[in-house]
């Protein structure tokens, strides 16, 4: 009698393996969610740079830090360590900037104006770093011609 409950614990024997295609299976979902919603997180202001014929400017420093001023006036900053432009408002721009500016004072600013934005906007905006972010270096920023 002993031996047939020997057989019978053999038989139900537990399985120390993991089973992984679950895991799988859960994975491959997340992956087609971010692909899904990643391409819906690009909140930048786009912007048409007006053209010259004019040398860039050497950059021996890291990059700088470029504000964008949209057609409809809204404000977008992209600064090193990020890849998109992050909208942000005037208040926001300021505090954001004055804060790089204090940790570098040599800090170039660019303002890429959409062409089609009035000059009286890119020039508050310039005026608005140059005073209240106390920002040295500031200027505009255009595309060469093709």
């Amino acid at each position: 009698m002993a031996t047939a409950s020997t057989r019978r614990a053999r038989k139900r024997r537990l399985k120390a393996e993991i089973n992984v295609v679950p895991y799988i299976d859960v994975m491959l979902v997340l992956l087609i969610i971010f692909m899904v919603t990643a391409p819906l997180l690009n909140v930048g202001v786009d912007v048409n740079l007006p053209q010259a014929d004019a040398k860039t400017l050497e950059q021996k420093k890291k990059k700088p830090v470029v504000v964008q001023v949209g057609k409809d006036g809204a404000l977008a900053l992209t600064y090193e360590g990020v890849d998109r432009p992050q909208a942000v408002d005037a208040e926001q721009l300021v505090a954001k900037v004055r804060a790089f500016v204090d940790a570098d004072p040599e800090l170039a600013v660019y303002v890429a104006g959409d062409r089609d934005v009035s000059y009286q906007s890119v020039y508050e905006i310039l005026s608005l770093l140059q005073r209240d972010a106390k920002v040295a270096r500031a200027g505009l920023m255009g595309e060469p011609k093709p």
